[in-house]
């Protein structure tokens, strides 16, 4: 039995941690929880917690276009617009919100109308921006929510709250959130995958940070794995010179059984987190480069998702790359897409950040929909 070096006052503290406590006390709540829910159980059979639609999602792709594209330019038609063009903007639209120090030394707030043509698509009538041609060949394959706000005014608590509910850092983000209440369909990939590109438009856009794709409070192992572009999609996965997979696992089966020790003396889920980690990366060592191997993919493919499908790191690239993730059962696959913080330069950077992401993104759509698949998040 291994013994610290400070005595058993040490010990006493470092088992004493906010994370022990929690977790030494999950079984009292549990228990709770358990008695209530037998309590319901004839409720429970009889499907009355059900919503009136079973859910029937098994997977998500999450395209998120990181600072925001112009949904006024897209998606948001609005005819009055183009009579307001160049007058001052209406108290009643501002409701006197207060500036943000970008606006704060304007001295005339101009209404602007679109720079290109709205078209209703589709036998649903969608209206979409002559700026997504290609998006406007599946307004049938589309829902679009305009209902949605927020009150922060900056870009930093905007998409902390669009992934994590919250504007401030520090809670678990919805991939995290699938990860931890379903579980991996995949042992060998991790539930919750996040992929990153760079647009062509304003470059390099807001910055992005790993909380967006964190577990909060969540044990670590539901946090999102970004996967790098190019052959070695994940870091230090590869044995050094030297080592072969049988060295490997004798050494992986040594060090699960040290943290096994230190878990059982601690009840820390982080050090289980550990182990389990260790165990995924070995299963990656076969699975990653698989999965970033094209060379099975036919030709249609690459002229369906686009000449960048071709190009590590581009956001079509990882648009084909999400639909091999989702046929391999990883649950949540997030793309993340930068520089849509257009400000200045409107129609030049906003043309070129649609035509990074309008032919991919509908060849996704209608890729997963040949194979069976159903809806996709923008």
């Amino acid at each position: 039995m291994l013994k610290s070096q400070f005595g058993p006052i040490s010990d006493l503290r470092s088992s004493l941690t906010r994370r022990t406590f929690l977790g030494n006390t999950a079984g009292g709540l549990g228990a709770m929880a358990l008695h209530g829910l037998l309590a319901n159980d004839s409720q429970a059979a009889s499907g009355m917690f059900f919503p009136h639609l079973r859910p029937a999602a098994k997977r998500v792709i999450y395209l998120f276009q990181s600072g925001g594209p112009s949904h006024i330019d897209l998606f948001n038609y609005k005819p009055s617009m183009k009579k307001l063009h160049g007058t001052e903007l209406p108290d009643s639209v501002r409701q006197g919100q207060r500036l943000t120090g970008m606006t704060a030394g304007q001295k005339s707030f101009t209404v602007c109308a679109p720079t290109k043509e709205f078209k209703q698509r589709g036998k649903s009538g969608l209206w979409i921006s002559d700026y997504l041609p290609h998006t406007a060949g599946i307004a049938d394959d589309m829902s679009v929510i305009q209902s949605m706000y927020t009150e922060a005014i900056n870009h930093d608590p905007g998409i902390t709250l669009i992934n994590t509910a919250s504007q401030i850092p520090g809670r678990p983000s919805m991939g995290a959130w699938v990860s931890y209440g379903l579980g991996s369909l995949n042992e060998d990939l991790p539930s919750y995958v996040v992929l990153i590109s760079q647009g062509t438009g304003k470059n390099p856009g807001q910055p992005i940070f790993s909380r967006l794709w964190g577990s909060g409070f969540l044990p670590s192992s539901h946090q999102g794995v970004k996967l790098r572009s190019g052959e070695n999609p994940v870091l230090y996965l590869k044995d050094p010179p030297g080592v072969d997979r049988s060295a490997r696992r004798a050494m992986l089966d040594d060090l699960a059984e040290l943290n096994q020790l230190q878990y059982d003396k601690t009840n820390d889920p982080e050090i289980q987190t550990r182990i389990d980690q260790y165990e995924m990366a070995f299963r990656m060592q076969t699975s990653a480069p698989d999965l970033v191997d094209l060379s099975n993919e036919p030709e249609s493919t690459f002229e369906l998702y686009g000449p960048d499908s071709r190009k590590p790191g581009t956001f079509a690239y990882n648009c084909l790359l999400a639909r091999r993730l989702a046929e391999r059962d990883v649950r949540f696959i997030q793309l993340f897409h930068r520089g849509w913080d257009q400000h200045v330069s409107l129609v030049p950077h906003l043309t070129n950040q649609c035509k990074d992401t309008d032919q991919p993104s509908a060849a996704l759509v209608t890729d997963l929909k040949q194979r069976g698949y159903l809806t996709i998040h923008w």
